[in-house]
């Protein structure tokens, strides 16, 4: 895919995430999408996606940054949401939380097959309170 094919991808990826729709999300992912440190599969992916949806029924991204180089996508984004549901063990608070994400992806014939992220630090300490 050429550079502006990869930001309209992308455009339309953050659209269905904040949308909700994991079939919609599903038909970004490659079936056995590898993720760096987590389980690998579009089913993990979407039960992942999930359970932060359950904990936060208004979680929404915003991008901030794109940086797009042959088939690879670095994006910087903010999630944020009201912790309404049980996400990771924890109880609701009803606390808005807002956090940067910083991730990497590999799109092949317009289907995530590689990611890597920051990770979950940064929200499981606001839901935490530190």
């Amino acid at each position: 895919m050429e550079s502006w094919e990869l930001r309209e991808w992308c455009a339309d990826y953050l659209d269905a995430c904040n949308r909700h729709d994991l079939d919609a999300i599903r038909s970004f992912l490659g079936p056995g999408v590898r993720r760096a440190h987590l389980p690998a599969g579009a089913d993990a992916w979407i039960d992942d996606l999930a359970d932060l949806l359950h904990g936060f029924p208004d979680w929404r991204w915003c991008r901030i940054q794109l940086v797009i180089e042959d088939d690879r996508i670095a994006a910087h984004l903010r999630g944020s949401g009201t912790y309404q549901g049980v996400f990771r063990g924890i109880a609701p608070t009803r606390r808005h939380v807002n956090v940067a994400e910083f991730a990497m992806y590999r799109v092949v014939n317009g289907r995530i097959v590689e990611f890597t992220g920051s990770g979950d630090a940064e929200l499981l300490g606001q839901l935490r309170g530190q």
